[in-house]
């Protein structure tokens, strides 16, 4: 499998040598403006509380400071994403990429900045099906599950609620058509209709000619495939409006507080999914961004604090924070075998590789890396009522 070099830790440090570092930099490369604005603080608070937490150690390649160095992907502009992304590198001189956020900006950075200078990137959302099988050099990463996996569950979620016909509207950009291809090809395989599977374009101040086209094909719920800070609000806002869909499934990049914010109990029975677990790790997450200061529950900041776990837990297997050195211990550090490292305890995980242990980074995702360098995937479905969306179950 494409990633999977398993060599032991303990061994890379004896014949690389265990390299000392004053300063490790970690860019933090996401939507800070754009389509996911409203949620990119807490996923870049994330990450960034990992890095807090290892800094203070003094456990990592003998005492390092790690230092985060954020760059704006704008979600949807592959130019500027790939200009920020190479100012990091080659002005910043960053180490490694926690990023990007969206998929086409995320792609677009692997391309024409990572491979270009061999730096490892591990993303926490970038979920397009098509970056599995990206040529990659073994340098990227995901802490999210493709949405070939997010596909399933929102047909499972639809079936258990025993929805037969749905409309589907998609950004139209790399995340939305790779995520509306994938839940339309596994709710008809499951015997649901698809009724109509329209793009719709970010940045409009009108949608009602695309929910007029949605309405006419009809559909007991509308699956919305697009951004909670652009024109997904937008197509629902349009729907309620005109009363062509009254009940909504919203997939990951439409679940954040803004949706309570511009809907409230207009939304009252919708319902959808995102990445989550209700693992300890999860609890304990939760628990520090609290003290923090961030809210720990928002979608793809576990996976942030995540991402930037394994980055500095690979760095210290292979005893140097060269990325052509750590790529080949991501899933080292990620998978069984080994002890257990959960939220707070990055310390006791630096300590152990040191001293030649195996560990398992559980993290505050359950992280568990697959075949193309990807989680497997945990969702937690939630549900709107009183105004307000919340947690209902795990998936």
């Amino acid at each position: 499998m494409k990633k999977l070099l398993m060599a032991t830790s303990a061994m890379t440090m004896i014949a690389g040598g265990a390299m000392a570092a004053d300063e490790v930099k970690i860019g933090v490369v996401l939507g800070f403006t754009g389509p996911l604005e409203s949620i990119t603080p807490a996923m870049g608070a994330g990450a960034e509380l990992a890095m807090a937490e290892v800094t203070e150690s003094g456990a990592l390649l003998d005492g390092a400071t790690v230092t985060s160095v954020r760059g704006d992907s704008t979600c949807i502009d592959s130019g500027a994403a790939t200009a920020a992304a190479e100012r990091l590198v080659t002005s910043d001189g960053v180490n490694a990429i926690m990023g990007a956020d969206c998929s086409g900006v995320t792609g677009a950075i692997l391309q024409n900045v990572a491979r270009a200078n061999g730096v490892v990137m591990i993303s926490p959302s970038a979920t397009s099906p098509g970056l599995s099988t990206a040529e990659d050099d073994g340098l990227f990463f995901r802490t999210a599950p493709s949405d070939a996996r997010q596909g399933v569950i929102i047909t499972e979620i639809l079936q258990d609620r025993g929805v037969e016909e749905v409309a589907l509207t998609y950004t139209n950009n790399d995340y939305g058509k790779g995520l509306a291809d994938a839940f339309q090809a596994a709710f008809e395989a499951a015997g649901g209709t698809v009724t109509i599977s329209a793009a719709h374009e970010d940045g409009k101040a009108d949608y009602s000619a695309e929910v007029g086209a949605l309405a006419s094909a009809g559909g007991e719920v509308l699956v919305v495939a697009g951004y909670v800070d652009q024109g997904g609000s937008g197509v629902v806002r349009s729907s309620l409006d005109s009363g062509a869909f009254d009940t909504f499934y919203f997939p990951d990049g439409m679940v954040g507080a803004k949706l309570n914010e511009n809907f409230g109990e207009e939304l009252n029975g919708s319902y959808g999914a995102y990445p989550g677990t209700d693992s300890p790790g999860a609890a304990k997450f939760v628990e520090m961004a609290e003290a923090a200061g961030f809210d720990g529950t928002g979608a793809f900041a576990p996976e942030s604090y995540d991402a930037a776990a394994l980055i500095m837990l690979a760095m210290q297997a292979a005893g140097s924070s060269d990325s052509a050195a750590f790529k080949d211990h991501v899933f080292d550090v990620a998978n069984a075998p080994g002890v257990e490292i959960y939220p707070g305890e990055l310390a006791k995980g630096l300590e152990l590789i040191a001293a030649g242990e195996d560990i398992d980074y559980v993290g505050a995702s359950a992280v568990e890396l697959i075949g193309p360098g990807e989680s497997a995937g945990n969702y937690q479905e939630i549900e709107f009522a009183d105004g307000e969306y919340s947690t209902i179950g795990y998936r």
